[in-house]
């Protein structure tokens, strides 16, 4: 499944770790991920279906403190509620998203 880069946003360092609303929500077929890493973190972001099957890791290293954003296309994947997980060491945190097509 299809991602584009992870981009870091610049600014101030976040003082805690944030898994935000994906945008648009719904969406078809890309939709935005944020999420922000207070400190040198092992960090996964793991999309998965509405059974809990994991269905593609975007992000998995090592990643400095900061404000990150990627992308999801979910061409490949038929409508309906899928969730996404932010996992580090530290912090864990899971959201839900639609897709509509």
């Amino acid at each position: 499944l299809c991602f584009t880069g992870l981009s870091s946003n610049s600014g101030e360092l976040p003082l805690f770790f944030s898994l935000h609303q994906n945008h648009p929500n719904p969406f078809n077929p890309v939709t935005k991920i944020e999420f922000d890493i207070p400190n040198q973190s092992n960090a996964k972001i793991i999309i998965y279906d509405l059974l809990g099957k994991e269905i593609s890791t975007l992000v998995n290293e090592q990643l400095k403190p900061g404000s990150y954003s990627i992308d999801w296309d979910g061409t490949e994947c038929a409508s309906g509620v899928y969730f996404y997980s932010l996992v580090t060491n530290e912090f864990a945190e899971t959201k839900r998203m639609v897709l509509i097509k």
